[in-house]
């Protein structure tokens, strides 16, 4: 199993440069503790996650490390021309000579982004599973022509091309059609941190029965604080944990209402929760003992390519001290 980073460039202190570049500090500090990705996620209209321009700041990630893989999760694909973002994939693996992991998602719940990006909630998975056959065959091959549902284009070449004969590919999704597309080109999976056990262990069931090597590139991401207490540490996540339950409740109710007025199928909540004690229980969160015990489960129960820890203090020199213990206590005893 890999270590990983995960990046959400959150902005408690209402200082856009501060949280930019506390973000940096901790990929380069992953970096020097010799971990092997950092993930960067995807997000729009917030002043918490300062993160729209995900390959922008990955650009700049690429000129500050040497050895990290950067990994996008993950590009909303239903919200960005395809013909985009496989130019700029493209050159951004250039950029980091070659280190990118490319993930990708429908996005959601998240109903500001489907009504300014002018794209119905019904038409995301759609849209994402269709973007991503164009990219992978403007990303390798020249002279491309596709006639899709909502993609098209004919004889285009893109320039340059990647640097890797063949970029890793991650797909966030617990959609059968999506488990199926990831299964059948061999994709890696995403999970985030509020998915169940049982919805992971669903999810990597079904691709496996479809194909039996591809899952082993499993990502977790997964909210991470390790203390020297378990009450020390629960008591440094727990404003973070909170600030991200109420916004994904507030999401989440928004769109089921949305769905609710629009006739369309409701959001799926199967297996999610968003609730405080909730995230705790399923986050690494605790003393070195709980954090080990909560690996070893996830690793048992997932067979985890790499565990992605997303630092869960608002605090950039508790989640310094808190990288560095995971590296002494945790990591080499799982």
């Amino acid at each position: 199993m890999k270590t990983g980073i995960f990046c959400n460039y959150e902005n408690p202190h209402q200082d856009a440069r501060r949280a930019i570049f506390e973000q940096i500090t901790l990929v380069k500090q992953a970096e020097n503790l010799g971990f092997a990705e950092a993930w960067v996620s995807e997000h729009h209209f917030t002043e918490f996650n300062l993160s729209p321009s995900m390959l922008v700041l990955m650009a700049h990630l690429a000129g500050v490390t040497s050895t990290i893989r950067l990994g996008t999760a993950a590009v909303l694909l239903a919200f960005h021309n395809p013909i985009t973002v496989a130019e700029d994939i493209a050159t951004l693996d250039n950029l980091c000579n070659g280190r990118l992991l490319f993930g990708v998602a429908k996005g959601g719940p998240f109903p500001q982004h489907n009504k300014h990006f002018a794209t119905p909630a019904s038409e995301s998975r759609a849209r994402m599973l269709e973007a991503m056959a164009l990219i992978q065959k403007l990303l390798y091959e020249k002279d491309v022509s596709f006639s899709g549902q909502y993609y098209q284009c004919d004889r285009l070449t893109i320039y340059p091309k990647p640097l890797q004969e063949k970029i890793p590919v991650y797909v966030a999704t617990g959609s059968d059609d999506g488990i199926e597309f990831a299964a059948k080109n061999s994709f890696g999976l995403m999970g985030g941190p509020p998915f169940s056990l049982p919805r992971l262990k669903d999810t990597v069931a079904k691709y496996r029965a479809l194909n039996s090597s591809g899952a082993d590139n499993l990502m977790l991401a997964r909210f991470f604080y390790v203390g020297k207490t378990y009450d020390e540490a629960v008591s440094e996540a727990l404003p973070f944990i909170r600030k991200f339950s109420e916004k994904m409740k507030a999401n989440s109710s928004q769109l089921m209402q949305t769905s609710a007025n629009a006739n369309q199928k409701p959001f799926d909540r199967t297996n999610i929760c968003f609730d405080e004690d909730y995230l705790i229980e399923n986050s690494i969160i605790g003393d070195v003992e709980t954090c080990r015990d909560r690996i070893k489960k996830f690793q048992d129960e997932l067979n985890l390519g790499t565990l992605a820890l997303k630092p869960s203090s608002f605090d950039l020199r508790k989640n310094l001290e808190s990288l560095t213990r995971y590296n002494q206590e945790v990591r080499n005893y799982v």
